[in-house]
């Protein structure tokens, strides 16, 4: 079912204030956040848009890229409760899909990978967060909850509540609680997991082990850099 205009805005509206603690009062969201600005001015040129008034659509929507620096094509699609934080840099193309209650930070584009008509842009699932400087290319679906992190580029399919990140991204498993306030999206971007450091750190650990076994078998190894030191002979048999 289509929501009306004015529910749609005031959803937007109302995601601003739920999400964004900086958001201090109705006078100052509605006046001071350019992600709500660019966000109304496509409600009104999707609707010309979907009546074939294609010209005025896209002029409304460079107009609102000159005031904003947010490039939302209005033949996209866009649900209720759509929130660009900061906002600056965000393109979102033509065949894009987004659901309802999606964030997405500066610097996110949603865009395609072909030049050929029909679909070519993303599918974002409700509640979906897309952090700072994200890329999601080609017509892929990216599910429902999907936490992507800060530039990461995602070029394949996303299950429902998986946490994505790194060039090209992959899906990794995450220690973070769920927020306990569902209109929050969770913001803890640091304590993104980091494949490559995990990696290291059992490596780090294996040699420690192998280290530990050499020392009692053969005796004392000095640290790495240390040329005068002469390893000792354990009494314990090899």
């Amino acid at each position: 079912m289509r929501l009306g205009f004015r529910t749609l805005v005031a959803r937007d509206f109302a995601a601003i204030r739920a999400r964004d603690p900086a958001a201090r009062g109705a006078l100052e969201t509605a006046l001071c956040y350019p992600g709500l600005h660019a966000t109304f001015v496509y409600r009104i040129a999707n609707a010309l848009w979907r009546r074939n008034f294609r010209f005025g659509a896209r002029f409304m929507s460079y107009l609102a890229r000159a005031f904003t620096g947010i490039d939302i094509h209005p033949g996209a699609t866009i649900g209720p409760g759509f929130f660009i934080d900061h906002g600056a840099g965000v393109v979102i193309g033509e065949t894009a899909e987004v659901g309802a209650d999606v964030t997405l930070y500066h610097g996110v584009t949603l865009g395609g990978v072909s030049w050929s008509p029909g679909k070519r842009h993303p599918t974002l699932g409700d509640g979906a967060m897309v952090g700072a400087g994200a890329k999601i290319l080609g017509p892929v679906t990216v599910g429902a909850g999907v936490r992507v992190g800060a530039n990461s580029v995602v070029v394949s399919d996303v299950p429902d509540e998986a946490t994505v990140i790194g060039i090209p991204a992959r899906i990794v498993q995450t220690d973070l609680k769920p927020s306990a306030d569902p209109l929050r999206v969770n913001l803890d971007h640091h304590l993104m997991p980091d494949p490559v450091g995990r990696a290291l750190a059992r490596l780090a650990d294996r040699t420690a082990f192998l280290e530990a076994r050499l020392n009692a078998r053969q005796g004392h190894i000095p640290p790495i850099g240390d040329p005068n030191k002469k390893p000792q002979r354990a009494d314990c048999p090899l």
